[in-house]
């Protein structure tokens, strides 16, 4: 029980050690044995999750994650026979797709270069082809193919910030077989993570299982971050990090899954982990900026997310970053600021989601003057894209400004994205407040039948209601609407419910 109640607190130190006292005291039950297995690892006691596995190996019933601690294990212990055995235990469960990879760095460390191509080359589904053919790029530098490796490299590189880790571990084979130009070249630009690591270029790693099975695990651990998957998260990384104690982009990995796991106090250990000199060092504390927001110390938030937008090489990202956490916390003008910064940093052209961004929080901040343009520029940018022409259009309709343009705009979001319920509610609202109730009634009906219908929504509909004179209707959503409202709106609300609506003003969206 001591042991569950710190679980739940987010001390997995605590948990363990009371885990392992329950194993030590039930050694055979499976019960505690899983439990043990899982804290183990999250708190970083790999020996009391070694002797959980053992326990659950016994009964037949270890988690499908326990053959990657023991591919990890016989790879640090140079046991191939070992290793080939856990990976053969993946292909009947549901982490199969980690199988061929896996296998095919082991056939690098076993001198068989073909043999790994040929396993990363495997057709399989999307998320098969999805990883094998970035590990095949990287087995083609590992084995020396380095013209063949970076046409794969080039053909796998996207804008997308996903791609960065790839790019890295290209970077990094390049340079431990000479190839420092090319490197170079691979992490060329401003972006202030790839100019850390352009400047603190080694002469790489061995180029082994020990480094491709690291990167490998890293990357779906990535892929997995969230509440659901966290645990299997947590495995991979120190799986990775048993393989290459030195590579840092696990711990970083490791601090996001344990923070989604509610511990972030060993999150940040994790992070803490990480040297000055590393040159993981400046993503460690943006990973760092997330932990702490996720676990409600909001103001050390905006501190480390200020610190790292403003200090030399600050980056867009860096302020968009900063802007989302104010906007989060309503500090709409300093997050306008923020979006300011970023787009002046990410230069022409420039991206409709930050200028939508921009606009919003300056709309929120009571600027409208100044939002105006730059919802106008986001749409001008992106005119078919649903979110921004929602957002200029409700803004126009509760302004009553420009409202045949704003009914349009929100018409064409409305045929992009005709599954989406606020898209529904705003152009319901927009017929409204053009005198056609009749018209708005069953966009909003629609809007108000999903399962986390806002407050805004119930007020809407209740407010078509009173004007088609179903007055009863309209108490009932308006009463609705009071369960998601803050203090002003539910004001409004309850003098809609006692004295009806005295006229159609705006109803700010919540």
């Amino acid at each position: 029980m001591r042991a569950r109640a710190a679980d739940a607190d987010g001390a997995v130190d605590a948990a363990a050690r009371y885990y392992a006292l329950a194993l030590a005291a039930r050694p055979g039950s499976e019960v505690v044995a899983i439990r043990a297995y899982r804290e183990g690892l999250a708190s970083g006691d790999l020996a009391l999750a070694r002797r959980s596995l053992a326990v659950l190996s016994r009964a037949g019933v270890a988690p499908p994650d326990a053959a990657v601690l023991e591919f990890a294990d016989a790879v640090a212990a140079r046991r191939r026979d070992r290793a080939a055995s856990a990976v053969q235990k993946l292909g009947d469960s549901p982490l199969e797709f980690l199988q061929p990879v896996l296998a095919a760095w082991l056939a690098v460390d076993g001198k068989n270069p073909e043999v790994a191509l040929q396993l990363a080359s495997r057709e399989g589904d999307a998320l098969d082809r999805r990883y094998a053919s970035e590990n095949h790029a990287l087995i083609l530098l590992a084995t020396g193919r380095t013209a063949e490796g970076l046409a794969a490299v080039h053909a796998q590189l996207g804008a997308l910030r996903e791609d960065q880790q790839f790019r890295l571990a290209a970077a990094s084979l390049l340079a431990g077989h000479g190839k420092r130009d090319a490197a170079q070249a691979l992490l060329a630009g401003g972006d202030p993570v790839l100019v850390l690591h352009r400047e603190r270029l080694g002469r790489g790693p061995k180029d082994d299982a020990r480094f491709g099975a690291s990167r490998f695990l890293v990357r779906v651990a990535n892929d997995l971050a969230s509440e659901e998957t966290a645990p299997l998260a947590i495995a991979l990384a120190r799986a990775a990090l048993i393989l290459d104690p030195a590579f840092d982009g696990a711990r970083i990995a490791l601090a996001e899954a344990l923070s989604q796991e509610g511990a972030a106090a060993k999150a940040r250990e994790a992070l803490a982990a990480i040297p000055a000199g590393s040159p993981f060092v400046r993503e460690a504390r943006s990973a760092e900026v997330t932990v702490l927001a996720r676990a409600g110390d909001e103001d050390a938030a905006v501190r480390t997310a200020t610190a790292l937008s403003f200090e030399p090489g600050g980056s867009g990202e860096d302020a968009r970053r900063l802007g989302d956490l104010l906007a989060e916390r309503a500090r709409f003008a300093e997050a306008a600021a923020a979006y300011a910064v970023a787009i002046e940093r990410e230069g022409a052209p420039p991206n409709w989601a930050l200028l939508l961004q921009h606009g919003a929080a300056l709309e929120q901040a009571g600027r409208w003057d100044a939002a105006l343009p730059a919802l106008r520029r986001a749409v001008e940018i992106a005119p078919s894209e649903p979110l921004a022409l929602n957002y200029l259009g409700y803004a126009q309709v509760e302004r009553n400004e420009n409202l045949p343009a704003a009914v349009a705009m929100l018409e064409q979001a409305r045929r992009l994205a005709p599954e989406d319920l606020n898209i529904a509610d705003s152009l319901g609202w927009a017929y409204f407040r053009q005198g056609d109730a009749a018209r708005a009634l069953p966009l909003l009906e629609e809007a108000a039948r999903a399962n986390d219908v806002s407050g805004t929504v119930q007020e809407h509909l209740g407010d078509v209601l009173w004007r088609l004179g179903r007055r009863y209707e309209a108490r009932y959503a308006w009463s609705a609407a009071r369960l998601d409202a803050d203090e002003p709106m539910d004001a409004r609300l309850a003098e809609k419910i006692s004295r009806g609506l005295a006229a159609t003003g705006g109803t700010p969206r919540s």
